[in-house]
């Protein structure tokens, strides 16, 4: 009677200090933490640059532009990304939108 109180402590413990971790999880969220500080990085740069625009000056207008859109451009690939990992399909036409507006601020200078 004894080994058999023993056999299930082995298999609880073995189950809980063994159990394999959930990489997918993690890589999801590390794409969707990517994308939210870049857009939201992106955003604080065009607010910086409507505020330099504001005060009448233009120094480092454009190379704060194309910083903005490539930091903008890098988190719609890791959102594109975090869908695939997700298993869902991403919202395509949103995401082209974004994209199509990114690449004009960066062309535009």
């Amino acid at each position: 009677m004894k080994p058999i109180p023993f056999l299930l402590l082995l298999i609880f413990f073995t189950n809980f200090c063994l159990s394999t971790p959930i990489y997918a999880e993690k890589s999801l969220d590390a794409y969707m933490k990517d994308f939210y500080s870049k857009s939201n990085e992106a955003k604080l740069i065009l607010k910086e640059i409507e505020n330099i625009l504001k005060e009448g000056s233009r120094n480092q207008v454009c190379s704060k532009q194309r910083e903005a859109a490539k930091l903008g451009l890098l988190a719609n690939e890791s959102l594109i990304k975090a869908f695939k990992i997700a298993g869902k399909e991403a919202p395509m036409e949103v995401i082209n939108a974004s994209q199509l507006r990114w690449k004009s601020i960066l062309n535009e200078c």
